[in-house]
């Protein structure tokens, strides 16, 4: 068949269709974590440079304590979406609730992990004494918070594998102007400083975390899925996203290695990278809208044994990331003037950020490419092989990312090797396994 038949036109104009309606929402909603530490990072900026650069270290840790959990909501999402398309929803609402009891037990050991040892993790990680009293409080209070975003990443997960991402959408836009609304209420309004800004994302966590399990456990109910505790499913959940850590812990040491170089460089350093760092986090959750459209996608393809459609999607789903990223890259260049001032007026940070940011604007296509690839991997349950890849580019960053500080490397050196060297890594890896098309396994579980 000619690849302009009407056919094959209607075919991508479906999958055209199919990817915004997923993809558009889900940006609003993946947003939503980088935009919390955005707007901390805002208010907390005009603190002082060292409640700033104490908010880099600990919003780095907390993110870290949230993002390697981040498997509840990606495996979720491709058994979830299975299931649909094997048309047994009642199985995919229990195996979604068995996502967020786990969410819920993992939660409440990471916060007894953190609050006892946040002074000595906030120093592990080169905070200066100046910047570690801050980054401590920050991070305590903040940790209290962390039960309830694993719930939200198991919810979200729900729903999208049932193909709603407008639902997330809505949550989203709701917690963060909470979030907004709290922080500068509780840091200047109440005189609170960084524990105000620190609060203030707690309730609004929460708040979102009692919406998600509203409507979830609304459509359980509908369905006759059990609200119980499941002990074998529970372990199920945990295995099917054992490989999705392994992946997930590597990359975030990844991030943490070039926190902790940056770090040891100063204070305008870890501040400029804090910064830098949330933007990087807030253009790669855009391009992954692409991916959670194709996690939801592939995953329903596959349960629904059409293998063809999958690798379609793929194809198709992948010249997106490339536009996205030259689109997004292009943004970052020409908004850099306007940007920097609205988190700092330090003009050493500033001196810094601004080759640092053109670095993060011209990967941007790379970095579409790699989302794109994670998500439709993750969407096939491809986990192990996603552990591999990311463990071949851990171990590829991290001698280089160390090694930047004695060769002497500064900030944007240092951001070379995020955005560029641990960036190509991904992209070698990820479309090697794209194109052997042994992730198209059907039915409504991966075997």
């Amino acid at each position: 068949m000619s690849p302009a038949s009407p056919t094959t036109r209607t075919a991508v104009r479906r999958h055209d269709r199919e990817i915004i309606a997923l993809a558009l929402p889900a940006f609003g909603a993946l947003v939503a974590e980088p935009l919390f530490v955005m707007a901390d990072s805002a208010i907390v900026g005009h603190l002082g440079t060292p409640q700033l650069a104490g908010l880099g270290v600990a919003a780095a840790l907390l993110q870290t304590g949230v993002n390697i959990f981040v498997f509840l909501a990606y495996a979720t999402t491709a058994a979830v979406a299975r299931r649909l398309g094997a048309d047994d929803l009642p199985a995919a609402l229990r195996q979604g609730l068995d996502g967020i009891w786990l969410a819920l037990l993992l939660g409440g050991l990471v916060v007894a992990t953190v609050l006892p040892t946040a002074p000595w993790l906030i120093d592990a990680f080169g905070a200066s004494p100046t910047a570690a009293p801050p980054g401590t409080t920050y991070l305590r209070i903040s940790a209290l918070g962390i039960p309830a975003m694993l719930v939200v990443l198991a919810a979200t997960g729900v729903l999208r594998g049932l193909q709603d991402t407008r639902t997330p959408l809505y949550v989203a836009v709701g917690g963060f102007s909470a979030n907004a609304a709290l922080n500068a209420l509780l840091v200047y309004g109440a005189g609170l400083g960084i524990a105000g800004s620190a609060w203030g994302t707690v309730l609004a966590q929460w708040g979102m975390a009692a919406v998600y399990l509203t409507v979830v456990v609304r459509a359980a109910l509908r369905h006759r899925a059990s609200l119980r505790p499941d002990l074998a499913g529970i372990r199920a959940s945990g295995r099917a996203g054992a490989p999705l850590l392994i992946r997930t812990l590597s990359l975030r040491a990844v991030l943490l290695i070039a926190t902790v170089v940056a770090a040891r460089m100063g204070d305008a350093d870890i501040a400029a990278h804090q910064i830098t760092l949330t933007l990087w986090s807030l253009l790669a959750f855009a391009l992954d809208a692409i991916a959670i459209a194709g996690q939801a996608i592939i995953g329903r393809c596959l349960g629904a044994s059409d293998a063809e459609g999958a690798t379609a999607a793929c194809r198709r789903m992948v010249l997106w990331g490339v536009v996205s990223g030259v689109v997004l890259g292009a943004l970052v260049a020409l908004v850099r003037p306007l940007f920097m001032p609205l988190f700092t007026t330090d003009q050493s940070v500033i001196d810094q950020l601004t080759p640092v940011l053109l670095v993060v604007a011209v990967t941007q296509p790379i970095a579409g490419v790699v989302f794109v690839l994670d998500g439709v991997l993750m969407g096939a349950g491809d986990g192990p092989y996603l552990a591999g890849a990311m463990l071949v580019t851990l171990a590829v960053f991290a001698p280089v990312a160390l090694a930047v500080p004695a060769l002497g490397g500064g900030l944007t050196s240092l951001w070379w090797t995020v955005a560029g060297l641990m960036m190509a890594t991904r992209l070698v890896t990820l479309a090697l396994r794209a194109r052997s098309g042994r992730w198209a396994v059907t039915g409504a579980v991966r075997a």
